[in-house]
């Protein structure tokens, strides 16, 4: 079977670089391969001289021992890396599962960690999240739900596109639920280490389960999704191998270039982290004044890490037509739940970069000028 079609990855490729005004964007504000590199003494010539040949296949030895670094129980030869992280969705879904397995996998999410498993003829149960609970899913529900065939649970925590993060009791409870049922967890944190809380970011999956594999990338909390650098961590070594011998068939190896940048900023991720958390706060700090503003036409449960927040209109029919009208007349992007299949009331809005004031600025006009004819 082949996937369904991508509906955000559709939909943001039709809009996304020609709408001016994008409040919807999941990444972090960017740099300049200049600003990068100023970062450290000499990368800049180490970068001009940087060979262009094939690079290891399992990632630079340098860039996986930053990302072990990352973690507390996690070698760099428990790391493998890819272009981005929908390749390394695709490659664990096609290395681990097999038609015929059972999955649960936590909803609304990024379609590729449902739908790869469905293309490769696994049943996929949807875990949905409470809205009404602060987005926070019944844990309950995972042992109520797995079955003989259940392989895994799949993960999203900080979560798109709610910004929910799990406590660290409910983590404990589903890792010991997948230990109790040998199962494989597999947890997509590409957002982890922007909790607006340090106190309250989670242990990686990959760190406190054997069978647990995380998810990273350059592009979200990095804001550096040019580069096309993810990577899984996990210490369960016979499916490492299966994903390592998998990849051959997808990128074999990953850019050269791209490595050696994305090393070099996570030699200096505290620098990056903390100016990205910085224009989070003020941003949110905006946010959390426009709705207040605006509390009769929107239902804002506040994220609590991340760069992205799920809004529900109160009295819009159609979130989906809320959102085309707002950037076919005013150039604001935004981004409706249908491409989540997530119903048509709620419409995904980000906060990581800088414009985003200008963003609203427009948002805001938009909404004065069709308020009687809108909602």
């Amino acid at each position: 079977m082949r996937p369904e079609k991508f509906l955000l990855e559709k939909y943001l490729g039709k809009y996304e670089f020609s709408a001016p005004h994008l409040l919807c964007t999941s990444d972090c504000q960017t740099m300049s391969v200049s600003e990068l590199l100023s970062l450290e003494a000499g990368a800049d010539k180490k970068f001009m001289d940087l060979g262009l040949g094939y690079t290891e296949p399992d990632g630079l030895k340098e860039l996986r021992e930053e990302i072990s670094d990352l973690y507390e129980n996690i070698s760099p030869e428990e790391t493998i890396t890819f272009a981005g992280a929908e390749e390394g969705i695709f490659v664990f879904m096609n290395a681990a599962l097999s038609a015929g397995d059972h999955i649960i996998v936590q909803f609304p999410a990024y379609q590729s960690l449902y739908e790869i498993a469905i293309s490769i003829g696994c049943e996929v149960t949807l875990w949905e999240m409470n809205e009404e609970d602060g987005w926070r899913p019944d844990p309950g529900f995972l042992e109520q739900n797995i079955k003989s065939n259940t392989r895994a649970i799949i993960l999203n925590s900080p979560h798109n596109p709610t910004g929910f993060n799990f406590s660290k009791e409910d983590l404990e409870y589903i890792v010991n639920i997948a230990g109790e049922n040998d199962l494989l967890l597999f947890s997509d944190e590409v957002y982890r280490m922007l909790e607006f809380d340090p106190e309250k970011r989670l242990p990686a999956v990959a760190d406190i389960y054997e069978k647990g594999f995380s998810l990273g990338v350059m592009s979200k909390a990095f804001g550096l999704a040019g580069l096309r650098s993810g990577w899984i961590a996990t210490r369960h070594q016979a499916t490492l191998e299966e994903i390592s011998s998998f990849k051959n068939y997808t990128t074999i190896c990953t850019s050269a270039p791209s490595e050696y940048l994305a090393t070099i900023a996570l030699r200096n991720r505290g620098h990056i982290i903390d100016r990205n958390l910085g224009i989070i706060r003020k941003n949110l700090a905006l946010l959390d004044s426009f709705f207040e503003n605006h509390y009769d036409l929107f239902e804002w449960v506040r994220p609590v890490a991340g760069s992205i927040g799920f809004v529900k209109l109160k009295d819009c029919q159609s979130s989906e037509s809320f959102c085309r009208r707002a950037v076919d007349e005013s150039g604001v992007l935004l981004l409706p739940s249908f491409v989540y299949e997530f119903g048509d009331s709620h419409f995904r809005i980000g906060f990581g970069r800088e414009d985003m004031v200008d963003s609203l600025v427009r948002f805001e006009e938009f909404i004065d000028k069709n308020l009687k004819t809108i909602f």
